[in-house]
This record gives C-alpha cells, structure tokens and sequence, in this order.
C-alpha cells in the first residue's frame, strides 16, 4: 500500500521518458505514481526498491521524490511561512511545492518570515495540509525532572492560565500565568526550567532560574537600570507589581528579594522618589 506523507520503499515496475514509475511490492492496488527523470539514482533498474517520500503535486496528482521534507506525518517541525493568503498560509518544507496551512489550522494570525510549529494531516480532500492545532502530537513522557533547563516553543497563550509550550518540540509543558513574565508570543523559543513533574508525566515550566541564581541576576538588572537612568529608579517596595513589571519585567517579590540584598550590600539606598544608586 503507498502512504501519503509517509518515508516508505516502493519498487520500480516500469520507466518512461519522464521518469519511473513506483508501486508497492507486495500489494500492487494502488494505481503507479511517477518519480520524475531528475530524481532517479544512475544504474537503478526495473524491479528494485528505491526510498520515496509520497505527496500531490500541483495538480494534485499522487507523486514520489527521493527528497527528504522538513515534516512527515506523526512529526512536528517549526516551519517558515513564505506566503500568505485569505484561506490560509503556504510553510517550506523542503519541496517542490509548499506546504498549505489552512486558516481554521491556525491557532494566531501567522506572519511570513516566521517560524510555525506544526504537525501535518491528510484532509478530507486527501491532501496534506499542516495544522497548528498539536497538543494531540505531545507526549507526557519526558526524561526530564525538576530543575532541568530545557527549550521549548510556545504553541499557545491562555489569558487565565498562561502559556503553553512544546519542550524539544515533544513534550507538553505549561509556564503557568504567575511565571509568565514579559511580552511572549506563539512561535517563540524560550528556554526554561523544569519546576514540576506532575504524576501524568505534564511539565510545570518557569523563566526564572533557581531562586538564588535568579536574585543575582535581577540584583544585576536593577544596577544597570540605575546606571542608565543617572542613578535613580522611581520604584520600591511600595510601587505596585504592575509599574515594576513593566520597568524591569519581573514579579515584585522578586524586586523586594533583589532590592533587599543591594540594601544590605550598600549598593542601593531608599529615598523619596524610589532608590537610589551608592556611589
């Protein structure tokens, strides 16, 4: 049997001017599909085996190349959209003819140029098409377990629970929505750390590094702001979470933890205004 969107062997069962054409070894009901001229190993003969990926072409005829593309089906790639149009969006991935992703695949409004996770399906056309819509493709079993910093990319954003990411574009993970500091978007790479593996194997996600490395950091931060604003900052530990995140995009405990070691410190003092740099 040939399987649309699938790596497979197919045998040689005649050549022509334009190529050659494949069909299954053992079950020869499927009608042949070509292999263009182009693509055919030198010395390769009638009866042989040969390794295809099979797709419609633009004419949505069934056709075999010996190129490898970015995506098959039951795997998830970041693709680059390279077009754009009313019903949906076209993605690279390695062929001849792009990739369509179907506005109702789309989880946001995509933009030409960026990268898109997507896993891809045969729709009710028997065509294939890519689909944004992945939870269903991500796995619970991870080798991962607390305090390891992993990548990921992040597949969708909830507004009351947070941001959902796809870990090595494998498995689920979730940087809840009182982690999730700053101005992140679908696509977006971001690397982690591992809070959390819950029993059914889900992985809880933070941006912030372990508490200690992260107050280094943020005291760091906070210093460098100061520089670049003649050593003054209108914020302290009475300015609300809202003003500090936007200032400096971290929670206001974290603030007060960083704030109190550069007190302690004598780097920083508290003035009227917010604190002030000790030269």
């Amino acid at each position: 049997m040939i399987e649309l969107g699938k790596q497979q062997k197919l045998e040689i069962v005649r050549f022509t001017q334009i190529g050659a054409y494949l069909n299954s070894e053992k079950d020869k009901s499927d009608e042949d599909i070509l292999l263009p001229q182009k693509q055919l190993p030198k010395g390769i003969k009638e009866g042989e085996e040969i390794e295809v990926f099979v797709y419609r072409d633009s004419k949505d005829r069934m056709i075999a190349t010996t190129k490898r593309p970015k995506i098959k089906i039951g795997e998830l790639a970041s693709l680059e959209v390279v077009e754009t149009s009313e019903i949906g969006a076209f993605l690279d991935w390695g062929l001849e003819k792009d990739l369509f992703l179907p506005f109702k695949e789309q989880t946001c409004k995509v933009k030409k140029g960026k990268k898109y996770l997507v896993s891809i399906y045969i729709d009710k056309s028997e065509r294939l098409c890519a689909t944004m819509n992945i939870n269903k493709q991500l796995s619970n079993e991870s080798p991962y377990k607390e305090n390891d910093r992993v990548k990921g990319k992040i597949y969708g954003i909830s507004q009351d629970i947070g941001a959902f990411v796809a870990v090595d574009d494998r498995y689920r993970g979730l940087i809840p929505k009182k982690e999730l500091y700053g101005d992140y978007k679908l696509g977006d790479e971001v690397e982690v750390r591992i809070t959390n593996v819950k029993e059914d194997g889900k992985l809880d996600l933070s941006l912030r590094k372990k508490a200690y490395k992260q107050m280094n950091y943020d005291s760091d931060l906070i210093l460098h702001k100061l520089m670049k604003n003649d050593g003054k900052l209108a914020l302290n530990d009475k300015s609300s979470p809202e003003k500090i995140e936007k200032e400096l995009n971290m929670s206001k405990r974290a603030f007060k933890r960083a704030v109190g070691r550069l007190l302690k410190e004598r780097k920083i003092k508290f003035t009227e205004k917010g604190i002030e740099r000790i030269l």
